[in-house]
């Protein structure tokens, strides 16, 4: 893992239904998370909650713990107000936030925030350069920038080598996770996102991970294919299985176990619930007697 930055630990929780919890409900989560151990507490931004905002709640309400806005938006805000809300976070709370920089989706970018959506690397590697030079910027030092790149394909991993700490892939198989070292090379800081559906028994949760799986089809086709899996539009057993870690908190547990020996860092766990609007406190709870937390 390369040096610098706040500290992850081995295992985090992605609460990718966060902008569905009222705000107290926002800060309870938070401190569960801190209290069983996590090393980490991940969000994304889409077109909910502002990222900054929502990374000061999640830091006020917890004490020790990194909160890392795993996929910020590029165009919901200009790098040089990137710059002066993530040097103000850190500042108020000294090593615990991690910002994650994502290209967004076009209707994101256009529709929703009336910009023009650019190629994904150019418009990355263009935000990059203007967080750089931004006035108000990290001190410059030797190492390795303090943000990461949410990256699938090699291109971006590649990017993310060159011009960042390292990158979080989010949804992929543990193939992916070998491809994605060998791509950030052994110093780059490689965390991944599981998606995992928890239940007492895989015939009660295979349902609710095959639509889980669906949903993150669009963004990996080419990818999958690429990993071996064919006719990926069937969801075939084979290929859920590889996206979503589904049964009791031992098969999600094996799956963080398989990422790590893959060359990851760090691992969050994506619960997905039937109650996406409610914390799943109860089950993370479950998965941390499981984990290396």
């Amino acid at each position: 893992m390369s040096a610098g930055g706040p500290v992850l630990g081995r295992v985090g929780i992605w609460a990718g239904d966060s902008d569905g919890y009222p705000a107290a409900g926002l800060r309870a989560a938070a401190a569960a998370v801190e209290e069983l151990g996590y090393g980490a507490l991940w969000f994304a931004e889409t077109a909910g909650r502002e990222a900054m905002a929502q990374a000061a709640i999640l830091l006020s309400a917890t004490r020790r713990i990194t909160v890392a806005a795993g996929m910020t938006d590029i165009y919901a805000r200009d790098a040089v107000t990137t710059a002066a809300a993530r040097r103000t976070l850190a500042e108020a709370f000294p090593g615990r936030f991690l910002l994650g920089l994502w290209e967004s989706h076009p209707s994101l970018a256009e529709e929703v925030r009336g910009h023009r959506f650019r190629p994904a690397q150019e418009a990355v590697r263009s935000y990059l350069d203007a967080l750089d030079a931004a006035p108000f910027g990290p001190s410059a030092g030797t190492g390795p920038p303090g943000h990461l790149l949410a990256a699938l394909d090699v291109g971006m991993l590649r990017l993310a080598a060159e011009r960042t700490r390292g990158a979080n892939v989010l949804g992929m198989p543990v193939e992916h996770t070998r491809r994605a070292r060998a791509a950030l090379g052994p110093d780059r800081l490689l965390a991944v996102t599981q998606l995992c559906v928890l239940g007492p028994d895989r015939s009660r949760t295979a349902g609710p991970a095959r639509a889980t799986a669906a949903a993150a089809l669009p963004n990996r086709r080419a990818l999958l294919d690429d990993l071996g899996h064919r006719e990926v539009d069937a969801l075939g057993e084979r290929l859920v299985d590889a996206i979503v870690a589904h049964g009791d908190a031992g098969a999600i547990a094996r799956r963080v176990h398989e990422h790590l020996d893959a060359g990851a860092d760090h691992v969050s766990l994506h619960l997905v619930t039937a109650t996406p609007h409610v914390p799943p406190v109860r089950e993370w709870e479950q998965l941390a007697g499981y984990l290396p937390v």
